[in-house]
């Protein structure tokens, strides 16, 4: 049975809607999964009349109603966005709805009607405009689902990374890591991938100095203290882990197929390699919920919105991950 995947329309003065209304269109993504849209109705259908899509829009109630026709669009309205809202804009009602469609798409989540949620690009600053004070969609999906901790991955042809740290500064994010907390991270991503099927993922720890200390050479000790207890732990209770290896060459093995995971220490260890492979195919994946969640790597693009000319590979992509990475269904009645 194909995973359901809500897709959550976004900031509604953004690119969201457009490219929503373009994937959409995608046959071969339509085969991916029971896809269908968590927004306000007629901005879709203004965002189709954009794009000139020739499918046709229906409003559900529930993923169960999904007719799972290529030709159809499902949606569950949130009728929240004013019918003038101009494209491109900020705004209060924009930054509501946003916070509304996901909130819709975790309550569906958390009952298991769903499972992943694939989210449009929201504004930061249209969010707190309207009340609602979280950095971004992580923090926001994090406290809806009542987690506490996760992890950011990333994804591009070849590669998944995720990351022990991330929006600190690289002496914050030195002082933060532990072996806990490379443990976790380590577990929270080899979680991941066996529940979306792979039996026994093979897992490279990147060390945190060049050429990973060079056995204390380079550094204070950081592997030794920080990396390896994590890594350890993570073999003793059966997972095939390496690690912490030199990071300038850990990320061509894995490039090369040699590793199915590798665990970045900080923000830009990470980031460049995945975005250096594939910025535009890249996908950002929110690990610890107890659902699946994946993201396009980009803004709403204000700039360009209404204007039919934002390319919707970066959701095909972010929709192709978030199948991927479902449960298998096969077994349900």
């Amino acid at each position: 049975m194909k995973p359901i995947i809500a897709i959550t329309m976004g900031d509604a003065a953004g690119v969201g809607p457009e490219i929503i209304a373009k994937a959409m269109a995608d046959p071969d993504i339509r085969e991916r999964g029971k896809i269908f849209v968590i927004g306000d109705l007629r901005r879709l259908r203004l965002a189709m009349d954009v794009v000139s899509s020739p499918l046709e829009l229906r409003a559900i109630t529930d993923p169960s109603d999904i007719v799972d026709d290529p030709a159809v669009i499902d949606i569950i309205d949130i009728d929240c966005i004013p019918e003038d809202l101009p494209w491109g804009r900020l705004s209060a009602e924009a930054g509501h709805g946003a916070f509304l469609f996901i909130q819709k798409a975790v309550e569906l989540a958390m009952a298991g009607s769903i499972d992943a949620i694939c989210t449009g690009p929201l504004n930061k600053e249209a969010l707190h405009l309207a009340g609602h004070a979280f950095p971004g969609h992580t923090e926001m999906l994090a406290e809806l689902a009542g987690v506490k901790e996760v992890s950011m991955m990333l994804t591009a042809p070849n590669m998944r990374v995720i990351h022990v740290t991330t929006h600190l500064g690289l002496v914050d994010a030195i002082a933060r890591i532990d072996g806990d907390r490379v443990y976790r991270t380590i577990a929270r991503g080899h979680d991941l991938l066996v529940k979306s099927g792979m039996e026994n993922p093979r897992v490279a720890v990147a060390a945190i100095n060049p050429h990973g200390g060079e056995n204390g050479l380079f550094g204070n000790g950081e592997e030794a203290a920080k990396v390896q207890p994590g890594v350890d732990r993570a073999r003793a209770e059966g997972m095939d882990v390496v690690g912490p290896l030199p990071a300038d060459t850990l990320f061509m093995l894995a490039s090369r197929g040699d590793y199915d995971l590798v665990v970045a220490q900080y923000h830009d260890q990470g980031h460049i390699p995945v975005k250096v492979l594939g910025l535009k195919n890249g996908v950002n994946v929110t690990v610890g919920l107890p659902f699946v969640r994946t993201s396009v790597d980009h803004g709403t693009a204000f700039d360009i919105a209404g204007k039919d000319i934002v390319d919707h590979e970066p959701l095909l992509e972010a929709l192709r991950q978030a199948g991927d990475l479902s449960p298998d269904r096969s077994g349900d009645a």
